[in-house]
């Protein structure tokens, strides 16, 4: 069964820093891009980093140099090191992987746009 777990959320005030971590279990193959979106109150998704299997990562303009994603690919886990958090940036953070091949049941498969659950990251003033 593939699952990607979310953990490290959590209340911090302004300037202060948090990281996320969102790791992949079940017989994994390989995952191609992993990436962290976010969903405030009343605003639509919206995609923070992401990076993919041989490191390229691109970022939402916004966080450019405060936040640093980063990943282990041999724990099929991706981090989020957020710095300098602004009010702004509370909301729900969602882990995304790519184009995830693996087994289950014996069978070879692949997910494409596969989602965690989300971890609630809130900022205050």
């Amino acid at each position: 069964q593939l699952q990607l777990v979310e953990s490290g959320g959590g209340l911090v005030q302004a300037g202060g820093s948090l990281r996320l971590s969102c790791a992949a279990s079940g017989t994994i193959v390989s995952i191609n891009t992993m990436g962290w979106y976010r969903q405030a109150p009343g605003k639509q998704r919206e995609l923070v980093a992401a990076i993919t299997l041989g490191g390229s990562t691109n970022y939402l303009d916004s966080v450019k140099g405060r936040f640093t994603i980063s990943r282990d690919n041999a724990k099929n886990t991706v981090y989020l090191q957020m710095n300098s958090l602004k009010p702004e940036d509370t909301a729900v953070y969602y882990c995304k992987a790519d184009s995830v091949s693996y087994f289950s049941g014996g069978y070879f498969r692949r997910e494409y746009d596969y989602w965690g659950q989300g971890t609630q990251v809130t900022v205050s003033s």
